[in-house]
């Protein structure tokens, strides 16, 4: 999600997300179980279950359901999950990703396909959109965390590599591998961020009118209503006055 209104877009995805937290708890808290099964069930030593948890708090989930999450992970009878990146073309040629965890695969790769089709995209080979994004972190803070130049200046002692400020707050991009520690350092200069992730990052962009975004929503939105997809990443690019139509 780029381009001028690259806040907007943003701000739009996680208003959506708002009206179904209950589907967004549970999908935050699968990739706690899995990142903790994969490594060590403490976040302080293990990045991607700290990320994971960091990004759970900051969509407000309760810390008993963290603590579950984390617990189930170490059970006998905690559930196997096969990470699946699907790659495709939406409506108006958007590039899309959708990342899932599953138990199933024949049944996610189905209702992926399906799902592609019914809303006028077409899945394609796994690396046949990759190459069109950049994998970054990306960590948002809001306005109130400072000024322009202070949380530049915060960010790049931090290590990060770009920072991106309006009215709206700051957009900080690191590199893949250094999110933990720069957010962690972020943390101490500007205190707890409102969301930190692993985000994928257009190079180019296709802008969409007001009935291609209505179109692209509705395939991500029925994407994104799938418990086995975990997030979906478009290279769209919309108006302001188109954002505000939607």
């Amino acid at each position: 999600m780029a381009g001028h209104s690259k806040w907007a877009n943003i701000q739009h995805r996680k208003g959506r997300q708002d009206k179904l937290r209950s589907k967004l708890f549970s999908k935050l808290a699968k990739e706690i179980t899995v990142a903790a099964k994969m490594g060590d069930p403490d976040p302080d030593k293990n990045p991607r279950l700290r990320l994971a948890v960091k990004e759970a708090k900051s969509q407000s989930v309760p810390k008993d359901v963290i603590e579950r999450a984390i617990k189930k992970s170490q059970g006998g009878d905690a559930e196997n999950y096969d990470e699946i990146r699907y790659e495709g073309y939406g409506p108006g040629g958007v590039a899309v990703i959708v990342e899932t965890m599953t138990d199933n695969k024949n049944r996610t790769a189905s209702t992926v396909r399906s799902t592609f089709t019914k809303c006028g995209g077409n899945l394609g080979e796994t690396g046949s959109v990759g190459f069109m994004f950049d994998r970054k972190g990306q960590i948002l803070y809001p306005a109130e965390a400072g000024d322009e130049d202070a949380v530049m200046e915060a960010a790049i002692d931090a290590g990060a590599e770009d920072c991106e400020s309006s009215e709206d707050g700051h957009i900080i991009t690191t590199g893949d591998t250094d999110l933990n520690d720069v957010s962690t350092a972020l943390e101490k200069a500007l205190g707890e961020a409102e969301s930190t992730k692993l985000v994928w990052i257009p190079q180019t962009t296709t802008e969409l009118d007001l009935e291609g975004m209505q179109k692209l929503m509705k395939l991500i939105d029925t994407l994104e209503d799938d418990d086995d997809v975990q997030r979906v990443t478009a290279n769209f690019e919309a108006s302001d006055e188109v954002m505000a139509q939607l």
